[in-house]
C-alpha cells in the first residue's frame, strides 16, 4: 500500500440529526448532521402511511366504470380504394 493517500480515520465520528438523536460510528468525517435517522424516520417508527395524493386509483376506477357502461359503437363500414388511371 501507498504511504500517506489515506484520509484520517476517526474511531468515535459523531452523526447528529435534526431530531435530537446522536450516533458514534466510525468514519473518516469527524462529525456530521443529517435531516433524519432511524429514530424519526416513518418507515422504521412504523408511522408510515401509503397515500395515493395523486387519485389515481379513483380515475382509473372512474375509467373503468365508464368502459362498462358506455354503449358500444357500431363499426365503420370498411374504405373502398379508387382504381387510378
Amino acid at each position: 500500500m501507498k504511504d500517506k493517500i489515506h484520509p484520517e480515520y476517526h474511531k468515535k465520528a459523531t452523526i447528529s440529526c435534526s431530531c435530537g438523536a446522536k450516533h458514534e460510528v466510525g468514519s473518516t468525517v469527524e462529525k456530521m448532521e443529517i435531516e433524519i435517522c432511524s429514530k424519526c424516520h416513518p418507515f422504521y417508527t412504523g408511522k408510515q402511511q401509503l397515500v395515493d395524493t395523486t387519485g389515481r386509483v379513483e380515475r382509473f376506477r372512474a375509467r373503468k366504470d365508464k368502459a362498462v357502461t358506455a354503449p358500444k359503437k357500431a363499426p365503420k363500414a370498411p374504405r373502398v380504394k379508387k382504381n387510378a388511371k
